[in-house]
């Protein structure tokens, strides 16, 4: 079991110097703290629950670096409670009972416990339930911190015992700020090893921090024990920075959130933004064939028969990376998103598919009428099948008009309707002469019968 750490590990006083800066400069108090204006601003709901001790059981939920371990860290310093952290990561349930059970003996002591659990989307059902009964008695104040969406992965019971607080990525003027504290603080920070860096290569660390404030103190710590005599220079502030990345979970909100806005940018013809997100997707590490597969869908959803060459381009783009790879195979998927979010658009066909299906559910299985059943044999023909079939090719025009294919219970529907757009203006304008065509045959047919 990860070890229960108490406040004091975790609130770090400044003579730890083998901790990590970021450790080191854990504030100490609200002031202290960067980002999350909204939550944290002078008089907003949380911050006077704060600080009166008038505290509540919590889901923290935003990403990482953002300040949730200690906000945690806080609400017990101002509670006057005993902190205890446990990771869902390393702990299972017989080491939560026993967290739980010396809560319960603190709670009938008089000391309130608060607990804290790291990545708590990571118990399962019954873990999580196992929480529920101390939330309920008062003897835990209960602070979970995930980066998922609780609302998917934490059980509703629990969801419904604690208020859910949205932390968001800290501004990267959020983030310089606390390097600044860091570099001036000579007590926990590096304010006594006489560090020099310029304005622009703070800015620069502050920014490919990607809103973890812990990773900026990170990166200014990497680059001033690398630097001489305290001076760290632009070219070691671009090595310090040469991998980094930028924020992703390839099966978290942010994998979602991203592919939701490339669809997005698609559906609304901005090829400059679907270029940005797909990009985005690629730096993060998305696998380039599940972009290539939603690319498909997305010519077959949103552009459809308004452009029909798009479904080839999107599958011949798949078939090109999948011959090329990465990196060169990149740039083909890359033009189908420009060419997607460039032409025509139309979900005249995904909508006639929808209420097709939706015809077929309700209408159960209706039989195929006689007129248009195949009839290889003599028992067949006999029985009525094929009989005043009206064969197209020789009808006035190339079409039986007053001939239905609907099963005699429906009548005749309509699904597709094209829309004015792209290639679907000539398909419409036919469509809509023939179906008024039909319509005027089936009448004049049943005035003669």
């Amino acid at each position: 079991m990860k070890r229960a750490h108490s406040q004091a590990d975790l609130l770090v006083g400044g003579d730890s110097r083998l901790s990590p800066l970021a450790e080191r400069m854990r504030p100490q108090t609200l002031d202290e703290m960067v980002g999350q204006p909204r939550l944290l601003a002078p008089g907003s709901a949380l911050r006077r629950a704060l600080e009166s001790a008038h505290l509540h059981s919590m889901i923290l939920w935003g990403p990482p670096g953002c300040g949730k371990t200690t906000l945690a860290l806080l609400l017990a310093q101002y509670a006057k409670a005993e902190f205890v952290a446990i990771s869902a990561v390393m702990s299972g349930l017989p080491d939560v009972r026993k967290v739980l059970a010396d809560a319960e003996r603190r709670f009938h002591a008089g000391q309130r416990t608060v607990l804290f659990v790291d990545e708590v989307h990571r118990f399962n059902k019954v873990q999580q339930d196992a929480f529920l009964p101390h939330i309920e008695q008062g003897s835990v104040l209960f602070v979970g911190a995930t980066t998922e969406n609780p609302s998917f992965e934490l059980n509703s019971a629990l969801l419904s015992r604690c208020r859910v607080h949205v932390l968001e990525a800290v501004s990267a003027e959020e983030i310089e700020r606390a390097l600044r504290r860091a570099l001036s603080d000579g007590e926990r920070g590096l304010g006594g090893q006489g560090v020099q860096i310029a304005d622009p290569d703070l800015q620069a660390i502050a920014t490919a921090a990607d809103g973890d404030v812990r990773r900026a103190l990170t990166l200014l710590e990497i680059a001033a024990e690398l630097a001489a005599e305290g001076k760290v220079g632009h070219e070691l502030v671009e090595q310090v920075l040469a991998d980094r990345s930028r924020r992703f979970d390839k099966g978290g909100d942010a994998f979602y959130d991203q592919i939701s806005a490339l669809h997005k940018s698609v559906r609304s013809s901005n090829p400059d933004a679907a270029l940005y997100w797909f990009a985005r997707m690629i730096d993060g590490g998305c696998d380039p064939v599940y972009l290539a597969r939603r690319l498909t869908r997305m010519a077959v959803e949103d552009i459809g028969l308004a452009d029909p060459r798009a479904l080839a381009m999107a599958t011949e783009a798949w078939d090109a990376y999948e011959r090329l790879g990465s990196p060169e195979g990149e740039l083909a998927l890359a033009q189908v998103v420009i060419y997607l979010a460039s032409c025509a658009k139309s979900n005249a066909a995904y909508v006639a598919w929808k209420a097709a299906m939706r015809d077929v559910r309700e209408y159960g299985s209706q039989e195929v009428p006689l007129h248009i059943r195949n009839a290889p044999t003599q028992l067949m023909k006999t029985l009525g099948y094929g009989k005043d079939y009206q064969y197209d090719h020789d009808a006035e025009g190339g079409i039986a008009l007053a001939q239905t294919g609907f099963p005699d219970a429906m009548g005749e529907r309509v699904y597709y309707q094209p829309v004015p757009r792209g290639m679907e203006i000539k398909l419409k304008e036919k469509l809509d002469a023939l179906r008024s065509a039909r319509e005027a045959a089936r009448k004049s047919s049943a005035t003669k019968a």
